[in-house]
């Protein structure tokens, strides 16, 4: 090898004396060992330490490791900046991969194409370190269901998972369905804690219930809504127990009414979950089990900070949201500026529902979560430590409390809006979105479908809101046409824009759409949904935007009009059309800009 030209260098943040070869003076056989920089008219090679660069006999240079890479990185268990931004993103990216696996293997249109699912990272205890983005109401509200399993389970083995939906017990709905692998240390012995949980939850397109699609809009109990799944065991020895959970999805009073399905997504969610555990296990191969946990902590503690920083810029406030029934959401925030803490105070809501707009208090607690984490503008994992600063008062026996065996299938998707509004509508930040999900829900023994449907986002000081977009709890798309017409007997004949819709103001709130479909089959119909009455209010002087309206179209053409909730059926060439709610407004219409922007958040 020709004398090198040495130079002084930087690798692993040591400095030392590296040599600077030229390609063209290297020979074949030569060998150069790392540190070294290989110097060409096209390229510069590094060759970093513990690596060796050989030129062959075709004069390609080849590197090899001729040093074993040390077992892990030598990361401290103290946080470093650096070191925390990668770990946010690292544990998110785990979230994502999860995501993507349920995706590609999920069975069902409302898993696989309308993406009505989330996957997310929990501590030893339970609490939620980092998702993907996936679906608000689910990610804030899962925790619960780890907890709810650890608690019942005080010994897991390695080789289990387990599955639940029970709404009483950590769950939200019957049809959101979540399963929950324990993660343990390698050789861990018997009776072992685990060392981190991983779970998704997906929503069935249909668990039973007196309805197809499992949303019926009259329940008053949640045993008439589903089959109800509470710490049950999924698998064990790593063997998926197929014959254990078809028994229990069959023999409950209101049945499921396509197992198959529901086993398909069910091996669906523990193939995500196993992609999670062996993404978490890399990361613990090259950090060490101690980083990790304590970087865990650290992104806890970020996101503890991100949002007492947001309560350094609020005031008291508080609101009422009032529901098409007469129903009502109300909160107090109150802000302690020395303790740099807030308190959250839902007291005056209405009592335990009548009906199923019945929200669990993990729902609750998910909108109070997704509110505070919006407000963060930096980009950080939602997690259990956003929700550190901030004291959830829920009164008993509300809506928003309720006890079983209160109905909840449109607390979740409804009451949940309704509780994201009125905190907004507390903090004066923006004007109300479309509020509502639009559930539309139509089967029959044969076929059964569930979907959202998009509306106006409210406007903010700053900009218009967004149109025919699904908001805040809700963050599923739209089944592609051709894919809802080829998988179902029905003809998608109209889905625009409603111009007009959003509230005015000097920020105009978001348009709402208009969806008609036609049915090429006899379908039991449902709809649960909300602004019907009661318009998505404005801010400081914003309009409100208008509200939705529900209608059948029969073969005919005799129009019937709908209130929020129906239930009703129909036949070959009946039509079914939703018009969803615009956004509110922000400021008065033709006001100067500079007079409706918040100095605050």
């Amino acid at each position: 090898v020709p004398t090198p030209l040495w130079r002084s260098v930087v690798f692993d943040g040591e400095r030392a004396d590296a040599p600077f070869h030229r390609r063209d003076e290297l020979r074949a056989g030569s060998a150069v060992n790392g540190p070294a920089v290989i110097l060409e008219e096209t390229a510069t090679t590094v060759v970093e330490p513990g690596w060796r660069a050989t030129v062959n006999e075709l004069g390609d240079l080849i590197l090899n490791r001729v040093e074993a890479r040390p077992d892990q990185a030598g990361v401290e268990v103290a946080v470093d900046p650096v070191q925390l931004e990668i770990f946010n993103n690292l544990f998110m990216n785990i979230a994502e991969q999860m995501g993507l696996v349920l995706e590609n293997t999920a069975a069902s249109v409302n898993i696989k194409e309308r993406l009505d699912f989330s996957c997310a990272v929990f501590d030893p205890d339970g609490d939620l370190i980092a998702n993907a983005p996936h679906m608000p109401v689910h990610l804030g509200s899962m925790s619960e269901s780890i907890k709810s399993i650890a608690r019942q389970n005080p010994t897991m083995e390695p080789g289990e998972v387990y599955v639940m939906n029970a709404p009483y017990n950590g769950g939200t709905h019957l049809p959101d369905i979540t399963v929950v692998k324990p993660v343990f240390a390698d050789g861990a012995a018997a009776g072992a804690k685990p060392i981190f949980f991983v779970a998704a939850r997906g929503h069935h397109a249909d668990i039973g219930g007196t309805v197809p699609g499992s949303a019926p809009a009259d329940s008053t109990s949640v045993d008439e809504e589903g089959v109800l799944l509470d710490n049950v065991l999924l698998v064990r020895d790593d063997r998926f127990l197929h014959d254990e959970i078809h028994h229990i999805l069959t023999s409950a009073p209101y049945p499921a009414r396509n197992p198959a399905q529901n086993i398909a997504d069910l091996q669906a969610q523990v193939a995500a979950c196993e992609k999670g555990t062996a993404e978490l296990w890399r990361v613990i191969d090259h950090y060490g089990l101690d980083v990790v946990h304590a970087y865990m902590g650290h992104v806890k503690d970020n996101a503890e900070e991100s949002v007492r920083r947001v309560i350094d810029a609020l005031s008291d406030g508080s609101f009422t949201c009032r529901m098409d029934d007469g129903s009502q959401v109300s909160v107090a925030i109150t802000v302690d500026t020395g303790s740099r803490s807030a308190t959250v105070d839902f007291t005056g809501t209405s009592g335990i529902h009548p009906g199923n707009f019945n929200a669990p208090s993990a729902v609750a607690h998910a909108a109070v979560l997704y509110v505070f984490r919006s407000l963060v503008a930096d980009d950080i994992p939602l997690n259990a430590g956003c929700m550190k600063p901030i004291q959830v008062i829920l009164p008993d026996d509300s809506m928003i409390n309720p006890r079983y065996p209160a109905a909840v299938i449109a607390g979740n998707v409804e009451t949940s809006q309704v509780i994201v509004d009125t905190l907004y509508g507390a903090l004066g930040v923006m004007g109300a979105a479309q509020g509502t999900m639009n559930n539309f829900i139509w089967g029959n023994e044969r076929h059964q479908y569930y979907e959202t449907i998009c509306g106006g986002a409210g406007a903010t000081a700053r900009a218009d809101g967004c149109s025919a977009v699904h908001t805040h709890m809700t963050n599923s798309r739209l089944t592609d046409p051709e894919v809802l017409e080829w998988r179902f007997p029905v003809v998608l004949e109209t889905f625009h824009v409603r111009h007009g819709s959003g509230g005015r103001g000097r920020h105009r709130g978001g348009e709402g759409v208009v969806r008609r479909i036609r049915f090429e089959e006899p379908m039991e119909l449902n709809v649960l949904s909300g602004r019907r009455k009661v318009p998505p209010y404005g801010a400081a002087g914003g309009e409100p935007g208008a509200v939705g309206h529900n209608r059948k179209i029969a073969a005919d053409g005799t129009v019937t009009e709908y209130g929020a909730t129906l239930q009703t059926t129909v036949g070959v060439g009946d039509r079914f059309e939703i018009e969803t709610p615009g956004g509110g407004g922000y400021g008065q219409p033709g006001a100067d800009p500079t007079s409706v922007v918040d100095g605050g958040v």
